[in-house]
């Protein structure tokens, strides 16, 4: 249904209402009945209701009706919960006598939850009354607002779920020492009507505030623009977004805390690993069963077995899990087991290893992690490392695949027989193509023996080879293979040992290897720490908890010139080369666009490539003028098939992705992506030759903030460019447009210290509105957050939020009291650039000081309740921009083995076009070539499977693109292919990286603040863990 926006033309247009039965208000039992509908009428709304128990209401009030009906039951199921703790559980508890369980321990075992209930029973009391009201109000936001937003609420539930760990310990023991306290739950379970255990019922209180915060986006969904609720259930979903995160944290550190308890105690009282355990000197990052497995020389399975993995800060250890306790004891309470320590390594000397991963490779590697790709290399090594007499676990026994120094350059793990089938078949393909040299050479024509006949075993080889490639893929995406330091040998030889595990998933191995490779990253000198908290008392925080820098480097090769940064733009594009490890371990795979330029002179932009833990430049090329903004044109979303309305495909020549560059001299640039060679696809000027400040991209238009207050808006042409002849000015003001904000259904322009709001696409002013009081405070930057938008301005250390539907000025933050942590006496600051991410709002200063605030993620007003961290690695100078890497790990990923699907059945992709053939040549670039087909020929075609029933010929002997059969050098550069659309579904994995520019590089944690490079424009690159 769509309404509409103005009340006299939904009056006057007439609207679809309906007939509901049963309606009226809610006595004091909160029983409330839902409306029966009984048909549809269209026409204007009666301006009074029928008289009665029939009246009319809209289809959007019914909605909210219902969720009401929802919020309503599930509170009194709530307050119902806590009255069954307290009055089935609690209370004979301290009554009987005997006592199976002291008073003490019964306080300890329900702490708080008296309070909570009266909470809860107030808030009960005061829905009640909204909905009594609910006819002549439809609110309820405030009372959400009011209720929770308390500073007791939050008291109360923090320390129940602080002590939550503490009582389900409790109640754990009491069980196994006590079988009288055991009977008495049992009972108490049995005699309810719905058989929840006591477990049950107390971890209701955690899950409460996700199961308001589902109802209140329910309401806010169904509240149209304009409703007088619908700031206020923005403000309440924040609310409950912020306690829940409050309370979702502790009780992550309250479930740390007591896993390395229980891995403490277990380890022994005597040893200095459990005493650095109970000192807290490290931070458990990621724990898991695991199984553990033992392979033959011939990828035979000798043994396998159930382990307890964790991942500590520094350390990895391997334990075995012990569940001693009756079979019945769990459904009651939830039990921890008692580990027996196995092995354990620094984490420095642990390494991750794929199947048929060259060691020398490994060795080098800048992070230690092994990341390398999975397929067919031309010069694989050989060699087996299986269950030999070499064997031996990490001083424990044997069992695990043990690698000397006559064998550290070949090693290979779990099941080898893949890769050494894949090694056969690549030294047969170099004997059939010695075979057509020598075939050529024939002088007579013989049927059986030509050319065609030899081109085609050459080519059902390379298709077994990339059945046999795609066999070592799938093996690698669960098997965590680990190369663990050994004791030496007799001989004082250093020993190597392989161990490994089978993950329950694919993006179980993929969480592994990401944590292994940023536990690494933070254990460098400039993480530790890397942070410093302003509500800590100055305390640094744990470098995992935070974003960790990952490297700065130079923002140009060039360094001859003085060449200022202007800004950056992340260009997320797919390997199909890079292996399952490279592409947990790198970096947001695609091309990171850097340009800047030097005054009066001409621009530079730098291209980089992230498939890597390092960026590495791959292209770099001058334009006129510098460059002051740039603007990624994505490729568009595929249109749904089904759709009743869905729009045509764009024309297979339709440039995308692409780059859009803004020159200080007003000239617009639009490359293509690095796939196709980055040509330059189209260049004109704005009107007047202002310089172009700022770029942002809509559906119609492609828009360009001026120097002289306008803003140019350049529509699409049918070749899918921009149309620079049919150009529309817009006047928004007199003042530079610095910053542009392309909304649903809306554009902010700034110009100066006012902000325009001009309706899309019809690019009419709906509205303006002052941003700042300060006619110099001109607004710089603008990034949108749920609800809000965040503004930061040229004079002043202070952003500003603004609600994006009614304009209204909601929150003001001061970061001059954050960066006065790092410099005291520095009281003058100003922000110079803005990012959002993930729940993080990212401000960068004049001082080269990065400061993060917390924000919310889901759609409620974008409020700032936390006093955030401050970055100690910074710029030496002002930070020009902070711009953000974010891709998709490739959907394939995360197939199982047994969801691979069948060759015959894949979809070919067409062979890519418009490559020249000197640029097929490059070094990282993939050949693309034809294959042709044999299939007329007589005699049993040379080929890899069976044909499927009901297929004429052998599948793979069609016309089909041959570039899988060709892994590039160097995974930097590669043709872009046609992703699939089975894989649209997929659940995606999104690898972030935040990307930040300025001169030189700052240690702020050295007295004198150490600097590097102070006159060279630098990068600063910090990577988040996956987002899974």
């Amino acid at each position: 249904m769509r309404w509409s926006r103005g009340e006299e033309e939904e009056e006057a247009a007439g609207s679809c209402y309906l007939i509901v039965q049963g309606y009226g208000t809610v006595g004091s039992d909160l029983h409330f009945p839902y409306p029966r509908i009984w048909g549809f009428v269209v026409g204007p709304f009666p301006h009074s209701p029928t008289p009665g128990c029939v009246i009319w209401v809209r289809v959007p009030q019914v909605l909210r009706r219902h969720i009401l009906g929802s919020i309503v039951q599930s509170e009194r199921s709530y307050v119902d919960s806590l009255k069954r703790i307290l009055q089935d559980y609690r209370k004979p508890l301290l009554e009987m006598e005997p006592k199976v369980l002291s008073a003490r321990k019964c306080r300890l075992v329900f702490f708080r939850l008296r309070e909570i209930l009266q909470c809860h029973s107030m808030f009960q009391i005061a829905l009640a009354s909204r909905v009594a009201e609910w006819d002549s109000s439809e609110r309820i936001g405030d009372l959400f607002v009011a209720s929770f937003s308390k500073s007791m609420v939050l008291d109360v539930y923090s320390d129940y779920v602080n002590n939550f760990t503490t009582a389900m310990s409790l109640i754990k023991k009491a069980c196994l020492t006590k079988p009288a306290f055991l009977d008495f739950l049992k009972k108490r379970q049995m005699a309810s009507a719905d058989r929840v255990t006591l477990y049950g019922l107390m971890v209701k209180p955690i899950q409460r505030f996700p199961q308001f915060i589902l109802l209140l986006q329910d309401m806010l969904k169904n509240t149209p623009r304009g409703h007088g609720d619908r700031l206020a259930l923005q403000l309440a979903l924040t609310e409950l977004e912020t306690l829940a995160e409050k309370l979702n944290e502790q009780k992550r550190v309250a479930d740390q805390l007591a896993e390395m308890q229980q891995l403490s105690k277990s380890i022994g009282d005597r040893s200095a690993l459990s005493k650095a355990l109970a000192a807290g000197q490290r931070q458990l990052l990621l724990c898991e069963t695991l199984t553990e497995t033992v392979y033959g020389e011939r990828g035979q399975l000798l043994k396998s077995k159930e382990r307890k993995v964790f991942l500590l800060s520094d350390l990895l250890l391997c334990a075995n899990a012990n569940f001693r306790a009756q079979l019945e004891l769990p459904s009651l309470a939830p039990l921890g087991p008692r580990y027996a320590l196995k092995w354990s390594s620094a984490l420095p000397h642990v390494q991750v290893v794929e199947v048929g991963q060259d060691g020398s490779d490994r060795d080098g590697a800048t992070t230690g992690v092994t990341s390398g790709v999975t397929g067919a290399t031309t010069g694989a090594t050989t060699g087996v490392s299986g269950a030999s007499a070499g064997q031996r676990r990490l001083g424990h026994g044997h069992g695990h695949s043990a690698t000397g120094p006559a064998a550290h350059n070949k090693v290979y793990l779990g099941p080898p027989r893949l890769f050494q089938e894949l090694q056969d078949l690549q030294k047969d393909l170099a004997v059939v193509e010695q075979i057509t040299l020598l075939v050529s050479t024939l002088h007579g024509t013989y049927q059986n023996l030509n050319m065609a006949v030899a081109q085609d075993w050459c080519l059902a080889l390379q298709r077994m080879m990339k059945v046999k490639e795609e066999e070592i893929h799938s093996a690698n995406k669960c098997r965590l293979r680990l190369l663990l330091p050994g004791k030496p040998d007799k001989s004082g030889r250093p020993i190597s040992v392989m161990v490994v595990f089978i993950t329950p998933s694919p993006l179980s191995k993929i969480c592994w290897v990401n944590r292994l490779h940023l536990a690494k990253i933070g254990l460098r000198d400039e993480n530790q720490p890397g942070w410093l908290c302003p509500d800590e008392d100055r305390r640094s925080r744990a470098p995992f908890c935070c974003p960790i820098l990952c490297c700065h480097i130079p923002a140009f090769s060039s360094k001859a010139l003085d060449l200022q940064l202007g800004a950056a733009v992340h260009n997320p594009v797919h390997s199909s080369l890079l292996g399952f490890s490279a592409v947990s371990t790198s970096l947001p795979q695609g091309f990171l666009w850097v340009g800047g330029g030097q005054e009066g002179a001409g621009g530079q932009v730098e291209i980089f490539s992230l498939n890597r833990s390092v960026p590495r430049t791959v292209k770099s090329f001058p334009v006129p003028a510098p460059v002051l903004c740039l603007e990624l044109i994505p490729e568009p979303e595929p249109p749904d098939p089904a759709g009743p309305g869905a729009p045509p495909e764009p024309p297979p020549s339709t440039p995308h992705p692409a780059v859009c560059l803004g020159l200080q001299d007003g000239s617009l640039l639009v490359f293509g992506s690095v796939d196709s060679g980055t040509p330059c696809l189209q260049r004109c000027r704005a009107p007047g030759a202002p310089p172009i400040l700022c770029l942002r991209h809509s559906p119609e238009f492609l828009l360009a903030g001026l120097q002289d207050g306008h803003v140019a808006a350049f529509p699409r042409s049918q070749e899918g460019l921009w149309d620079a002849g049919a150009v529309r000015m817009l006047q928004v003001g007199s003042g530079p447009v610095r910053a542009l904000l392309v909304l649903e259904e809306s554009l902010w322009a700034s110009s100066q210290n006012l902000v325009s709001v001009l309706s899309t696409p019809e690019l009419q002013s709906q509205h303006c509105f002052e941003a700042h009081p300060e006619p110099a405070a001109a607004v710089t930057r603008m990034v949108r957050a749920g609800s809000g938008v965040w503004m930061a301005f040229a004079q002043g250390a202070a952003i500003r939020l603004f609600h994006t539907e009614t304009r209204e000025h909601l929150q003001e933050i001061n970061v001059a009291t954050r960066t006065t942590l790092l410099q005291p006496g520095q009281k003058i600051v100003h922000v110079t650039s803005l990012l959002l991410c993930q729940g993080s709002l990212w401000v960068g200063t004049d001082l080269g000081i990065i400061v993060l605030l917390p924000v919310p993620r889901l759609e409620g007003i974008p409020k700032i309740t936390g006093k955030g961290m401050v970055s100690l690695n910074g710029h030496a100078g002002p930070v020009q921009f902070l711009a953000l890497a974010l891709s998709t790990l490739a959907p394939d990923a995360l197939r199982a083995e047994q969801d691979e699907p069948d060759e015959a059945e894949e979809e070919k992709s067409p062979d890519p076009e418009g490559l020249p053939p000197q640029e097929m040549r490059k070094k990282g670039i993939l050949l693309q070539y034809r294959l042709r087909s044999t299939a007329h020929l007589p005699g049993q075609l040379l080929s890899v499977r069976e044909a499927a029933p009901g297929t004429p010929a052998t599948p793979g002997h069609a016309e089909e693109d041959g570039s899988i059969y060709e892994l590039a050098d160097d995974p930097d550069v590669w043709v872009r292919s046609r992703p699939c659309s089975r894989d649209s579904s997929r659940k995606e994995i999104c690898s972030v990286a935040i990307v930040s520019g300025g001169r030189g590089y700052r240690d702020f944690r050295a007295e004198s603040a150490r600097r590097s490079g102070d006159a060279d424009s630098s990068l600063l690159i910090w990577q988040l863990p996956l987002a899974l």
